[in-house]
């Protein structure tokens, strides 16, 4: 497993940006495929983004397809999700995680939150209309 600490939530306006990181403790997250999830109140824990450990491959939610994108530095252990085009519905508090197995081949596309098994404490994003 690995730590996960998230920050750079905040209040924006709908229509405006932000960037979540993520920095993650341990020698295996340059290993790990990660992601991005999201919990608005009273609703489920829903995936937002993904990213291979390598970063050459994404997947997006549709909700979110064309406005986020997911990246990771692998040399500072960091993991980012830009926020464009904000929308009051995006308000939630976000989580990343990192996937339980290293070296993921593929299939990024079909993994659940069940296929995350380190979790941060998640940051706040709130967007006003």
């Amino acid at each position: 497993q690995v730590q996960l600490v998230e920050s750079g939530g905040g209040l924006v306006q709908a229509g405006g940006s932000l960037r979540v990181s993520c920095v993650a403790s341990g020698r295996t997250f340059s290993s790990r495929t990660m992601g991005w999830f999201r919990q608005a109140p009273g609703k489920e824990r829903e995936f937002a983004a993904a990213i291979s450990w390598g970063g050459g491959t994404t997947h997006y939610a549709d909700s979110v397809k064309g406005r986020f994108a997911i990246s990771r530095d692998n040399a500072k252990n960091t993991v980012y999700l830009q926020m464009n085009s904000l929308k009051p519905e995006d308000t939630a508090v976000y989580y990343c995680a990192a996937d339980r197995r290293v070296l993921r081949s593929g299939g990024i596309a079909t993994m659940t939150s069940a296929d995350f098994d380190s979790w941060g404490q998640g940051t706040q994003v709130t967007v006003s209309s």
